[in-house]
């Protein structure tokens, strides 16, 4: 499969930049880097980004995560390998990526035992990470980029 253009973010001035800036910002942050990889490919998932399913694995694995955990987040309510913070977490993601699965597109219960394991910081965040993810799919969904070009 072939792009059907460049990544929209490289094509515009300052979009890479500014996208990035983000990233910086929610890294900076004290929200495990575990725990962003993890709502990271949880949200690649569902969306079907082959590209950030890919780049988001490699990148995890480089950070130390494991297979066991990479070939489970799909299944993450029904594995051991997860703490109560990255199972809040990926809940979190999950709600966040399917807003039109429910009129209630993050539940309270979801949000309330997010908060139970971050702070406001922490689930700004998670937030913005989870919506930067989103963002990351679409583009690349709708372009096309190829999954293992990445890293």
């Amino acid at each position: 499969m072939n792009p059907r253009m460049k990544n929209p973010a490289s094509v515009l001035d300052g979009a890479t930049t500014a996208i990035y800036g983000l990233i910086k910002a929610i890294q900076s942050t004290d929200v495990p880097k575990a725990t962003l990889d993890l709502v990271h490919l949880r949200a690649s998932q569902i969306n079907g980004c082959s590209f950030c399913v890919d780049g988001g694995v490699k990148t995890a694995k480089k950070n130390g995560e494991t297979d066991e955990r990479l070939h489970t987040v799909a299944a993450w309510r029904e594995a051991p390998y997860f703490t109560d913070a990255e199972r809040a977490a990926l809940a979190l993601a999950e709600s966040v990526t399917r807003l039109a699965d429910r009129s209630d597109a993050v539940p309270d219960d979801v949000w309330d035992e997010a908060t139970k394991h971050f702070d406001e910081r922490e689930m700004a965040a998670l937030v913005l990470y989870i919506a930067t993810t989103n963002l990351f799919n679409r583009l690349n969904a709708a372009t096309r980029q190829t999954a293992g070009i990445w890293g």
